[in-house]
């Protein structure tokens, strides 16, 4: 659906651990745009409704960060996890998922996200403007593979899952690959 398409040029307002601060929030802001983030790398970018959200928690980011070793071996740099949620909340977040592999994004204002055409009102939970479920394959800044949920659309009844697994992503991967190879 989207390949082909640029990512827009957004600037992503991050807090980043700095040993040079003392204390018990050792962080600092650090603006990071869309080039930082996917020029000159092949990269997974997976987008979700919110951070600590049961789906998003029990099965959509710990899949990306336990099968990071076989998106490498597919030829995946980096695996990000995007959320419309400021880098307080996406920090905490990876820090109670122990991730090592998988780095999240905040996307505090849904700016990325709304020009993506992703955002959507999740008023029906309480959750205000978030982003649908995605994933994509991204080569240097461009959508080289979509894998939207179905059905978007505001204050969905549902939440769907699954085309934007790790599995399915992976699996689209090894056959590409497997085409490229015959």
């Amino acid at each position: 659906m989207k390949a082909g398409v640029k990512l827009p040029e957004v600037t992503f307002h991050t807090r980043v651990r700095d040993e040079a601060i003392e204390g018990p929030n050792p962080f600092r802001w650090e603006d990071k745009t869309t080039a930082d983030y996917f020029a000159g790398k092949r990269v997974v970018l997976f987008s979700l409704p919110g951070a600590f959200t049961p789906t998003c928690s029990t099965y959509q980011l710990p899949g990306f960060e336990n099968g990071f070793a076989d998106f490498k071996a597919e030829g995946i740099d980096a695996i990000y996890c995007m959320s419309v949620n400021d880098s307080f909340v996406m920090n905490k977040w990876a820090e109670s998922q122990n991730l090592e592999n998988v780095q999240v994004i905040p996307d505090g204002s849904g700016e990325f996200t709304r020009k993506m055409g992703m955002l959507v009102a999740k008023d029906n939970l309480g959750f205000g403007a978030r982003s649908w479920r995605y994933a994509a394959i991204v080569k240097d800044g461009v959508v080289e593979a979509w894998f939207e949920e179905p059905g978007l659309s505001d204050n969905h009844a549902e939440d769907p899952y699954g085309v934007s697994s790790p599995e399915t992503v992976l699996n689209y991967l090894k056959t590409a690959k497997a085409e490229v190879a015959a």
